[in-house]
């Protein structure tokens, strides 16, 4: 007689096998998890931060609550880079000799290295022309003309040698209309010993031609705030005449990289005073430029700015 087949495990096998098989599948679901979520943050949707960007050519500027980081981000200075925004500063030449008139030539390209001629009118001047040597001496405000060919000239003296830095500052009109402010930044060299001569101590007044300037207001870094300028003649308040559209212009320079800052005046006297608007994007030294104008003459006043 034949030995009988049982039918099937008995219950404590299958218990077991039961108890085996839940114990892989677990196992095996967690190690799948885990490589999900490993690849999920390796590969997986960026945070809201980083998928929020701004349209090219927008500054810095804060999103919502402002953490402290984000209070001292303020708008970079220009002038940095001889390329911003799709555009390139390319002077024809950019060595002078030192105290010897010369002319310099360039043009401002856009991204198909194609010269660019439509340029809006900002302060009565479709470019205004900025040149300072590295120790920021000899500042010179300058309004270049251009050719039908989009070549910009203008007659320059770089009065002593050293390395000087020159700032294109302009407005770029686009054929659908749209403007794109902008400024650029190149170097020239005036060869021969260059002796940089210390910038001045901070100081809120000074004197030039006759004439006493001051100003009130406490720049902060990452903050604008405003700047009013008071110039003073002989008899008190001197009869400020406007010079390319503003009764002032001012220029700030940050010593070290020399960024230039953009600074606004209010369109009319605020008690008899020039009123700007500055935002300083970090702590250092700036060196202040007022031009303003009486008698059909302009004059430049100079201050030495330390924003702590």
């Amino acid at each position: 007689m034949a030995d009988e087949v049982p039918a099937g495990p008995d219950k404590s096998t299958l218990r077991l096998a039961l108890v085996v098989g839940g114990l892989v599948l677990a196992v095996l679901l967690g190690f799948g998890l885990g490589r999900l979520n490993a690849n999920g943050a390796a590969t997986g949707s960026p945070s809201l931060a980083a998928e929020h960007t701004d349209p090219p050519g927008v500054a810095p500027h804060n999103h919502g609550s402002a953490t402290a980081a984000d209070q001292g981000a303020a708008s970079e200075p220009g002038g940095l880079a001889v390329s911003a925004a799709g555009f390139t500063l390319a002077p024809l030449a950019t060595e002078f000799e030192a105290g010897r008139p010369g002319q310099l030539r360039f043009q401002v390209r856009d991204a198909q290295r194609r010269p660019v001629t439509r340029f809006a009118i900002v302060h009565d001047k479709p470019l205004h022309l900025i040149v300072v040597r590295r120790d920021l001496t000899g500042y010179q405000h300058l309004h270049p003309t251009m050719a039908a060919d989009g070549t910009w000239s203008v007659p320059l003296t770089l009065a002593q040698p050293g390395l000087w830095r020159a700032y294109a500052d302009f407005t770029v009109v686009a054929d659908n209309g749209a403007q794109t402010a902008v400024t650029l930044g190149t170097d020239l060299v005036a060869p021969g010993d260059y002796q940089p001569s210390p910038l001045p101590g901070p100081a809120t007044s000074t004197t030039v031609d006759g004439f006493s300037v001051g100003y009130q207001g406490t720049p902060q870094a990452g903050a604008t705030v405003p700047l009013t300028f008071r110039v003073d003649g002989a008899g008190g308040a001197a009869p400020l005449e406007r010079y390319l559209g503003a009764y002032g212009h001012l220029v700030a320079l940050r010593e070290g990289d020399l960024g230039y800052l953009h600074v606004h005046p209010e369109t009319e006297l605020v008690d008899g005073q020039i009123k700007f608007w500055l935002t300083t994007p970090g702590p250092g030294r700036y060196r202040l430029y007022l031009d303003f104008q009486v008698n059909a003459e302009v004059r430049t006043a100079e201050f030495t700015l330390t924003v702590p």
